[in-house]
């Protein structure tokens, strides 16, 4: 069920294999459920990979047995984060978080919000930074109502993308 670990040793091709479509996402979800497995889900666009999203990521994995992580789609990005964003395309930043150990599958969704991924996969904790309220996190009350919870969790100051790519324009 988790590529976990075995990534590392297999290389990219390892890696490529982490991501998911959404179907599959909801297969890998009910396996989940039937064996018993607390799933933890988070999304982001993460553009820019940095030591605050590996971080991140590891505590976020931490709160489970899998982690699956939304990656939005260009299009989306550029609707959040204004002209010249994404850096990386989708399926390169996917391919990046899929290398970690801590991430066991990444799916890109289309739209600005995986409110409806979240929705079909009924993670147990859904998990975002806590620079955001909880009434402004997608999916939120979907995965209360359904009796998970949703951790918020700090993020490592200083160590913004935004920053890191100001500081590359100087």
């Amino acid at each position: 069920m988790s590529a976990r670990g075995s990534a590392a040793r297999r290389g990219p091709r390892a890696a490529r294999a982490k991501r998911l479509t959404q179907a599959q996402a909801l297969r890998v979800r009910e396996r989940a459920r039937r064996r018993g497995l607390r799933v933890v889900f988070t999304n982001g666009c993460f553009d820019l990979l940095h030591v605050g999203h590996v971080r991140f990521l590891e505590r976020a994995r931490a709160l489970g047995e899998l982690l699956i992580v939304a990656v939005n789609e260009d299009a989306s990005v550029r609707r959040l984060k204004g002209a010249g964003r994404p850096l990386v395309p989708a399926r390169q930043r996917a391919e990046v978080l899929a290398g970690l150990a801590s991430v066991d599958w990444v799916v890109v969704f289309g739209g600005d919000t995986p409110r409806a991924l979240i929705r079909a996969l009924r993670p147990d904790v859904l998990v975002k930074g806590a620079e955001w309220a909880l009434a402004e996190i997608a999916g939120a009350q979907e995965v209360l109502a359904a009796g998970g919870r949703v951790v918020r969790l700090p993020q490592l100051r200083g160590v913004r993308t935004t920053r890191i790519l100001a500081r590359a324009r100087r």
